[in-house]
């Protein structure tokens, strides 16, 4: 006689949920260190600093991943394609003058709400993690298919596109590693990667020799001036054309210094955090602006991190990212089916290529991309998509078992 099974209870996964949390309330303080200087210096009234929309952030996000938690993934996916090609009309819509907001670089990427501002490109990271499970989730047969493989390229490739036309160099290469990790999860045949990584890594090599040592006329790719300085920069490539006079010479020296100076503050910062580092708001980096005030509170968080709260700081903080990451992994492999299997396996390898390109680029391991550190870094969408993706993994915990 076979023994009835028994339905466990659904859980979340505390871990996890300790960890996020964890992140919050380091994000709300060091977001804090990092804007308090300068509002307090610029007479920015109390209601509206930086570190009190964080919070305000925060709640929203919270707010949202319940929400996402509450209905079957199964029953949200259902709308997977609704929200992909919503998120595709929000990128072109954002680069439409009017619609779109720009920067002081020039770049459109968002879309201006009221007193907030919303970023398409990071809401689409999580409608194509969607698309792409759903599309992936079908049997392995089908998957087998040419045509089927070049639709899945294609759900890869238009958001990209879009992004790239931003420009935003650093969120449209992220969907490149989670779209092939998700591939690669579904089981999709290994000779169609081989060829796509391939085809990548060359076009790569060629691009990178097409930007730094092929002259102005002769390039095929043409960079926005602070992308190209941001890569010559990383390699190492000084800006002095080739039979510059000496003022030219002089002129780019003190370009390329102004270029690296971001990342070397950074680095710098990093590393004189010390074992302890020297305090909350004591960081002399950030608080005398060495550490320029426009990016340490979003792109430079970590550094900001590093210097006040040290090695301890920066290990709790890879620690936490750890625990997140590790737990999302067991909550795949435990996934009910393919759908959320997928499904966690790409939001995992999203929040991954996240924290190791922000950190990376920190300790000068990756180029400046102004990818945000996901719940540290300042950013409305960013953290109310980060939790939303955090979830999304929760649902897929909730719902392993039929009810």
């Amino acid at each position: 006689m076979q023994p009835v099974p028994v339905n466990r209870p659904r859980r979340l996964e505390w871990l996890m949920l300790a960890a996020v949390l964890g992140l919050v309330v380091l994000g709300g303080l060091f977001v804090a260190s990092a804007t308090l200087g300068s509002e307090g210096l610029g007479g920015t009234p109390w209601y509206r600093r930086g570190y009190l929309r964080q919070l305000v952030w925060y709640a929203l996000g919270l707010g949202l991943a319940t929400l996402v938690c509450v209905r079957d993934y199964r029953w949200l996916s259902r709308w997977a394609m609704v929200v992909y090609w919503l998120s595709i009309l929000l990128l072109v819509a954002v680069l439409i003058p009017g619609i779109g907001s720009t920067q002081g670089w020039g770049a459109r990427r968002w879309i201006t709400l009221g007193p907030a501002q919303f970023q398409p490109s990071e809401f689409a990271k999580i409608a194509f993690i969607f698309a792409l499970a759903s599309y992936l989730s079908r049997p392995a047969p089908e998957l087998a298919n040419p045509a089927s493989f070049l639709k899945t390229l294609g759900l890869c490739v238009l958001p990209f596109g879009l992004i790239l036309r931003e420009p935003d160099l650093g969120s449209a290469l992220v969907f490149m590693p989670v779209g092939l990790v998700m591939i690669y999860a579904a089981g999709v045949p290994a000779r169609y990667l081989r060829r796509v990584l391939g085809g990548a890594a060359l076009v790569a090599v060629l691009l990178v020799v097409d930007i730094l040592w092929a002259p102005v006329d002769w390039q095929i790719v043409k960079l926005e001036p602070y992308q190209k300085r941001r890569l010559m920069v990383y390699f190492g490539k000084d800006f002095v054309p080739p039979g510059a006079t000496g003022a030219e010479r002089a002129l780019a020296l003190q370009q390329y210094r102004d270029a690296a100076h971001n990342v070397e503050q950074a680095l710098i910062s990093v590393g004189s955090g010390g074992l302890t580092g020297k305090g909350w708001r004591q960081g002399t980096q950030n608080a005398l602006g060495y550490l320029p005030r426009a990016v340490a509170h979003n792109d430079f968080i970590f550094s900001v991190i590093a210097e006040e709260s040290g090695f301890v700081g920066s290990a709790t903080v890879l620690a936490l990212y750890a625990v997140i990451l590790f737990t999302g992994i067991k909550i795949a492999s435990q996934a009910r089916d393919r759908l959320g299997y997928l499904l966690a396996v790409g939001v995992v390898a999203l929040l991954f290529c996240h924290v190791f390109v922000n950190i990376g680029m920190n300790i000068r391991l990756m180029p400046v991309t102004g990818i945000p550190l996901p719940l540290l870094s300042y950013g409305g969408t960013s953290v109310l998509c980060s939790l939303v993706a955090i979830g999304l993994l929760q649902n897929i915990q909730l719902h392993r078992q039929p009810p």
